[in-house]
């Protein structure tokens, strides 16, 4: 997963017109790093489909103020720099409640009209 480290890669790999969700993490948090061992082999299931980005929130403090960032680790996904849909709980995420997310995630990416 590539990691943004600064806000301008953030809102260009975000502006592509293909769907890119964006994990947001730190390097603290034990709920992220619960999701790390698996996460590899889930962007691969879904290299196809879309493009996985890691966001450490403590890096993008006021990038994450301002997509209201608050539980982590937080799931957004975006096309054309629009955000679709995002996946946030304070409750610990299992790999099949990510998948579930990045299911829907593909699914409201295609039933947007593709831009011109």
């Amino acid at each position: 997963m590539e990691k943004i480290r600064d806000e301008a890669e953030f809102r260009r790999k975000v502006g592509e017109s293909g769907l890119t969700v964006a994990v947001f993490k730190t390097t603290w948090c034990k709920d992220c790093h619960f999701i790390d061992p698996f996460m590899p082999e889930v962007e691969a299931a879904y290299a196809d489909r879309l493009t996985l980005i890691e966001v450490d929130r403590d890096d993008l403090p006021d990038l994450c103020s301002e997509l209201n960032i608050l539980g982590i680790p937080s799931f957004i996904a975006f096309r054309d720099g629009k955000e679709l849909v995002r996946f946030v709980s304070k409750l610990r995420k299992t790999r099949d409640e990510i998948e579930q997310f990045l299911d829907r995630a593909v699914e409201v990416s295609r039933a947007i009209a593709p831009t011109a």
